[in-house]
């Protein structure tokens, strides 16, 4: 097997953007997954990509932003590589806001976004009878006012993944089931190996790094593409380019087994219940998965102490494909220049 610059384990969303960042910079790279593209948590059904409240600001929410802000570019640029739609879309959100509490709450809020989100994105309070996003799209709001927020996109993850390693394949890399990742051949190594990856730390560490949360989401037959997202009732609910809207997800620290369960049929009735628009769409896909959730709960990223030219990106749990394109660059940075970009709260 030919000599390559950088090997990367596991081909969901954060390897896979360290992968393409690398190989647009000229490395030589090799993804190897031996599950395949997206056979882990990123290979779900759900997509979004939402920031975290404008408010008690911090390294992660500021890394974040700054993600989310790059990403239309970054996955067009993809796009271009790789000839493959990813389902990008800056939908915006919409989040029913429940009693004059929370419109004070969310006022204050939009005071903060308007000071943090430099100007490029708006969160703001609009009636509901104003929002022109379609009747049976919007749930009620028992106050009548919610929070609309321009920044929240999403992708369609599985077209997402494809893409991504196409794009790779493009600029000269390989995306292959198995291969060396030690040795004089292998290069420099990226370990993004999810829930078995947070193992594998904790255990080499001897401290807790993280571990599996379980999450269901399911597909309804929907064509809502042209819609943004909702926040409602506890519920992440993301139209999709495929025709699909996604509803999830639950968050499962204890479960009975690994499957699809009841909770999942939860998802559908509670989802249907809230949005009209939604009331007899069909079920398309039952999805459940086990996502990296860092004892931090914010990723990790940088180099495996003690291990030279050994390096981690891990623990993207919920928010994975909105900090994948600053993860990317970031990790690049690091592998390959040197320059550690890592904050701080991300380090291991």
């Amino acid at each position: 097997m030919a000599r390559v610059d950088v090997t990367v384990r596991g081909a969901g969303i954060f390897g896979l953007s360290v992968a393409w960042a690398c190989a647009r910079r000229g490395a030589r790279v090799r993804v190897i997954d031996p599950g395949g593209v997206g056979a882990g948590a990123s290979g779900g059904l759900v997509g979004a990509m939402a920031p975290h409240v404008p408010e008690q600001w911090n390294d992660k929410k500021a890394f974040q932003l700054d993600s989310l802000l790059m990403a239309q570019g970054w996955w067009a640029a993809v796009e271009a590589a790789s000839g493959l739609a990813s389902g990008y879309g800056r939908s915006g959100r919409l989040q029913p806001l429940a009693d004059a509490a929370a419109v004070d709450l969310a006022r204050a809020r939009a005071l903060s976004a308007a000071a943090l989100w430099q100007g490029r994105a708006v969160w703001q309070v609009v009636p509901v009878a104003g929002d022109g996003a379609g009747g049976e799209w919007v749930p009620a709001s028992a106050s009548g006012w919610m929070v609309r927020d321009d920044l929240t996109a999403r992708v369609q993850p599985r077209m997402a993944l494809a893409a991504l390693a196409a794009a790779v394949r493009a600029t000269g890399g390989t995306v292959v089931a198995d291969g060396p990742d030690e040795g004089p051949d292998a290069g420099l190594l990226v370990l993004a190996t999810g829930v078995v990856g947070l193992a594998d730390l904790t255990a080499a560490l001897g401290r807790a790094m993280g571990g599996a949360v379980k999450g269901q989401a399911v597909a309804l037959r929907c064509d809502a593409a042209h819609l943004p997202q909702l926040f409602v009732g506890g519920l992440h609910i993301v139209p999709h380019v495929d025709g699909t809207v996604v509803v999830g997800s639950t968050s499962e620290s204890v479960w009975q087994h690994e499957g699809v369960d009841a909770q999942a049929d939860d998802l559908v009735a509670r989802a249907r219940a809230l949005v009209p628009a939604l009331a007899g769409a069909a079920v398309v896909e039952r999805w459940a998965g086990f996502r990296p959730r860092a004892k931090s709960r914010a990723p990790l990223l940088g180099g495996w102490p003690g291990r030279p030219g050994v390096f981690v990106a891990n623990g993207g749990f919920k928010i994975g494909f909105g900090m994948g394109p600053k993860v990317g660059e970031v990790m690049a940075d690091l592998v390959l220049e040197g320059r550690d970009g890592v904050p701080e709260g991300f380090r291991l």
